[in-house]
């Protein structure tokens, strides 16, 4: 059993510290969910194709190829600025798409946003497994809610804020996210958030260490990203080009977070108990036979089933976060940022892939395609190395 060598598994689980990382991942993401809802309105502006708009999603995660480095970096410093100026580095780019006056300059301000959200997520995971203590399952479930709270209301925030304000003027909602780095600074000011591990493995090491674990997991993303592509990215297109009705578009894309959310919370925490590699089983058995079924069904018991594909296909995250630190004999941010690398590679060539085929087979087929893929990811489970404690 793989276990971090360099934390107290007796420790208690420092729930002011959890939630006040939690909160900033929430405000944060908000902005980072704006790409999705505003996809419609940016492929009537530019007459993008499918393919174009995935490469948006993609360019964003770009700056995610350096996760280890990130993670490498902030191994070796207080990263404390990182999470503070993270709400804003991100609410600014986000909040100007609708001024952007070209395609490419579309490219450039989601890559800037990309920067500020590998910046965030590399460490942040890190400190939250650190002040977990024993229940490290708990603690992600914590931090990733505040994140997928934050796509369920991301949508609702910005379709409103486009109704308001226009898609050409809903730009001063960067304010919110400048106002919550201002107060993260004075949260954050004495609470010590610093790396004792200044050495730390290279990044050659860190896969060394972990490859028993991140050659599956590996696997296991790429499957569940077609799965996640196909929702995330084109959700709300899919659910326009049956019904031309944008609130609903923005509402099925809230709804399927929100579903996450509270698979999040719940998964994470069952994980403690009963195990991350049974968990796993559950969810990846589950998420891609009831995206087959929301396929083939329309009205209420379309967005019932939405509901379970989200609540099974999103709750994997802390699972596997929580595995790659227990896995990790440093608990670091080099090991967190490897398998963060390894998820952008897997979610962005994937995102181009699915708008490829969406453009040749449409949008209804291709969903079929991904939620045919997300089954394979099943064997892969089942050569996972055991880990994670059992906390009754």
């Amino acid at each position: 059993m793989m276990k971090s060598q360099n934390k107290d598994t007796s420790a208690p689980f420092q729930a002011e510290k959890v939630l006040l990382l939690s909160f900033c991942h929430f405000v944060h993401d908000i902005y980072s969910a704006f790409l999705a809802p505003l996809l419609p309105f940016l492929i009537e502006k530019f007459a993008l194709s499918l393919t174009q708009a995935g490469l948006l999603s993609t360019v964003m995660q770009l700056p995610a190829l350096l996760n280890a480095h990130i993670g490498k970096l902030a191994d070796r410093m207080s990263v404390r600025y990182f999470i503070i100026l993270a709400p804003s580095l991100t609410a600014i780019p986000m909040s100007l798409l609708g001024l952007a006056p070209s395609y490419g300059v579309l490219l450039l301000l989601v890559f800037c946003a990309g920067i500020s959200v590998s910046l965030f997520h590399v460490p942040a995971p890190v400190m939250v497994y650190k002040v977990s203590g024993v229940k490290a399952g708990r603690g992600m479930s914590f931090y990733m809610t505040g994140g997928e709270l934050a796509r369920a209301l991301g949508p609702l925030a910005i379709i409103g804020a486009v109704s308001l304000l226009g898609f050409d003027g809903y730009y001063p909602v960067m304010l919110v996210g400048i106002l919550v780095s201002v107060i993260m600074f004075y949260k954050f000011k004495d609470i010590p958030i610093s790396v004792p591990d200044k050495k730390g493995n290279s990044i050659r090491e860190t896969w060394q260490e972990l490859q028993a674990i991140l050659m599956p997991l590996g696997g296991i993303l790429v499957v569940r990203g077609c799965m996640h592509a196909c929702l995330s990215a084109f959700l709300p297109l899919f659910i326009m080009q049956k019904t031309q009705n944008v609130w609903l578009a923005g509402i099925a894309l809230s709804c399927f977070e929100g579903a996450g959310v509270v698979g999040i919370l719940t998964v994470g925490s069952l994980s403690d108990r009963f195990g991350r590699k049974n968990l796993l089983i559950w969810c990846l058995v589950v998420a891609p036979i009831s995206l087959l079924g929301f396929i083939y069904t329309e009205g209420g018991v379309q967005l019932c089933i939405l509901l379970i594909t989200g609540f099974f296909l999103l709750s994997t995250t802390p699972v596997m976060l929580a595995m790659i630190q227990e896995a990790s004999k440093n608990g670091s941010s080099s090991a967190n940022g490897v398998f963060m690398m390894m998820s952008f590679l897997a979610r962005s060539a994937v995102v181009v892939l699915v708008g490829f085929v969406g453009d040749l087979l449409g949008l209804e087929r291709t969903f079929l395609l991904c939620a045919i893929s997300g089954l394979l990811g099943i064997p892969l489970i089942f050569t996972l190395p055991a880990s994670g404690k059992q906390v009754r």
